[in-house]
């Protein structure tokens, strides 16, 4: 749980700190370009439309590390989200806080060169890149809003391992259904050069339609490729489901209920690719 961590001296209460973005090297800047680059060339035709739209409405397409304060001009006018910069994770309430009142916050700090493929901690690059342009489409500035509300009231309800599911596989690892195919969106697939291949075109992992119950019970992996995806059927959708649902009842019906592990397929999914698991 994260609300275990300790604010850093340098930190405000509400953990943000100046992005200071004069203090990139050279070397940090060229680490943004070679990642944007090598992603920005295989997600076309693979990525939500959304997605390559907000990379060019938000400016996101100019070479370099993105300065926040600019980010900002142009995020806060197309949906009143604004990038806020912290040393690295947050506590759980700080996250939903943030989130609920129209603040994304990101890291500050770049992977090194020798880290392309793989980082424990989200960078700025996950942050900005996997996040932020979704945040310039409404409806799904809405929903991340929305979740944020969601999570202060499940903080105080015994019920963030229920919800943290819901973002992970949303916000972090969804798939969306587009004209008959399928679309990523997830931050931690469209940031990661391998998971954009495997997310759609391996035959290992199950991609299953969306079901809100189904994904809070569905226990995830962070040391690896998914081995299950869930399918949005568009984001309008998934907004409306969240506004729908009444999540008291919801979590004391989970309760009652134990965890799925992310292999099972159930009689009542919807099954887009039933997955061979064969990787890991």
């Amino acid at each position: 749980m994260t609300d275990t961590l300790e604010r850093p001296a340098e930190a405000a209460a509400d953990w943000t700190i100046p992005q200071d973005w004069q203090r990139y090297t050279r070397e940090e800047h060229a680490v943004w370009d070679r990642l944007y680059a090598r992603q920005t060339a295989m997600l076309p035709g693979r990525v939500a439309p959304e997605f390559l739209a907000g990379l060019t409405r938000l400016g996101l397409d100019a070479p370099g590390i993105p300065d926040f304060a600019r980010l900002n001009e142009r995020l806060h006018a197309a949906t009143g989200w604004q990038v806020v910069a912290v040393p690295g994770l947050v506590p759980d309430a700080v996250f939903f806080d943030h989130l609920a009142n129209r603040r994304f916050v990101a890291g500050n700090f770049i992977r090194r060169a020798d880290q392309l493929d793989y980082l424990e901690e989200p960078d700025v690059f996950h942050d900005v890149f996997g996040h932020v342009p979704l945040l310039a489409d409404p409806v799904f500035a809405d929903y991340m809003q929305a979740y944020g509300q969601g999570g202060l009231r499940a903080d105080g309800l015994g019920a963030i391992h229920h919800l943290s599911r819901l973002y992970w596989y949303t916000v972090e690892f969804g798939l969306v259904a587009s004209g008959g195919d399928l679309r990523l969106y997830g931050a931690g697939i469209v940031s990661s050069h391998g998971e954009s291949r495997f997310a759609l075109d391996d035959a290992s992992p199950h991609r299953l339609g969306f079901d809100l119950r189904r994904v809070m019970r569905t226990r995830y992996r962070i040391d690896d490729y998914q081995q299950g995806y869930f399918v949005i059927d568009s984001f309008e959708d998934l907004l409306r489901q969240t506004l729908e649902t009444d999540f008291g009842p919801l979590y004391a019906e989970l309760a009652g209920q134990g965890d799925l592990a992310v292999t099972e397929i159930l009689p009542g999914d919807r099954v887009w690719h039933r997955g061979t698991q064969a990787h890991g």
